[in-house]
């Protein structure tokens, strides 16, 4: 098949790799019709999580229609147009039965999203079919929800919001594209004020439409002291870190009020946690890989009825054999996300 690959720091190409092949009886293949790039993706573009041995498949974001299932599958068949989220999870162990889908028995993950075809390792727990096949408009909105917009209100749950209290303010700490859904995320769940902390006037504007009521522009202390002269001098109710770096740790903490929750979702890249800072402010960190299996029918029931369009959050379509320079956009934030076309 055809298939994005990374060779190298910066190094993305399209190239033929074997299709893959059911392992297992639980398996499926995904023939892809739509992927995109995740701003997680660049960790490995910039060389952050270490160096590349060998050529690799990249994506884990994609929809499709499945093409083969092995023998115990039961509830898809060949033809069904799926969701595929990017952590695969049985659904059915202790720990997805808790609601932490992401941390399954039998966890898997899309390795070959930005690809012609991509495994799913545990067909039954992890996709979710559509009763109908959606027209090519609404792949976007249906790619948002493989991940971003799932991580994104993993952040506003873990942060206390849809806990049954409404009101109060929420800060995101994170203006790409996890970010802008955390801000949706907070409105949709009830916040009554959302600030979006971003420095990008293009995202700006996708936050305003996803509910954020405040911009703040600036960064480091000079965003810190602004939020709090919005929030009078106490801080935010709930916050949402969507980067993963140490500063947007830092700002996180600094600018929840005490006793609030930050819901964290950023892969954390040489993190140094403020523990001394979070003990005297009873500020409580929590989260992580967002369990998107957890989240997946209420957000497609939300995109089908109108109710959220996530898909706003792509300001760039490529064909799927030209992945490279969707990275090169990305990289260079002369994009927000990036999606591919087949």
């Amino acid at each position: 098949m055809r298939a994005t690959t990374i060779h190298g720091v910066g190094d993305i190409r399209s190239t033929q790799v074997p299709d893959p092949a059911l392992q297992k009886p639980t398996d499926a293949i995904v023939k892809v019709v739509g992927s995109c790039i995740c701003g997680s993706d660049l960790w490995n573009y910039r060389g952050s999580n270490g160096e590349i041995e060998e050529p690799r498949t990249i994506g884990h974001e994609c929809i499709g229609v499945i093409e083969e299932v092995g023998a115990d599958v039961r509830d898809f068949k060949p033809g069904d147009f799926v969701i595929v989220p990017f952590d695969h999870c049985d659904n059915t162990c202790p720990h997805c039965l808790a609601g932490v889908q992401s941390v399954c028995e039998n966890l898997g993950f899309t390795v070959s999203g930005q690809s012609e075809y991509a495994l799913v390792n545990q067909a039954d727990g992890s996709l979710v079919k559509l009763d109908e096949t959606p027209d090519a408009a609404m792949y976007p909105d249906l790619l948002a929800l493989t991940d971003v917009m799932a991580t994104g209100w993993h952040a506003a749950v873990m942060s206390g919001l849809g806990s049954g209290t409404k009101g109060g303010t929420a800060v995101v700490v994170g203006d790409g594209a996890v970010g802008l859904c955390g801000v949706l995320a907070a409105a949709q769940l009830g916040a009554e004020r959302v600030v979006a902390m971003s420095r990008h006037e293009a995202r700006q504007e996708i936050a305003k439409k996803f509910g954020a009521t405040d911009i703040i522009a600036a960064r480091g202390k000079e965003g810190e002291a602004a939020v709090r002269e919005l929030t009078g001098g106490v801080g935010a109710d709930y916050v949402l870190e969507c980067v993963g770096t140490d500063q947007s740790f830092k700002t996180a903490s600094k600018v929840a009020r005490p006793g609030a929750t930050v819901g964290f979702v950023g892969v954390p890249h040489d993190v140094n946690l403020p523990v001394n800072a979070l003990f005297r402010t009873n500020v409580g960190l929590k989260g992580g890989m967002a369990p998107v299996r957890r989240y997946l029918p209420d957000l497609l029931r939300l995109t089908l009825d109108g109710t959220i369009n996530p898909g706003l959050v792509f300001d760039k379509a490529l064909p799927f054999t030209e992945a490279a320079e969707g990275y090169r956009l990305m990289d260079e934030r002369l994009a927000t996300k990036v999606q591919l076309t087949y």
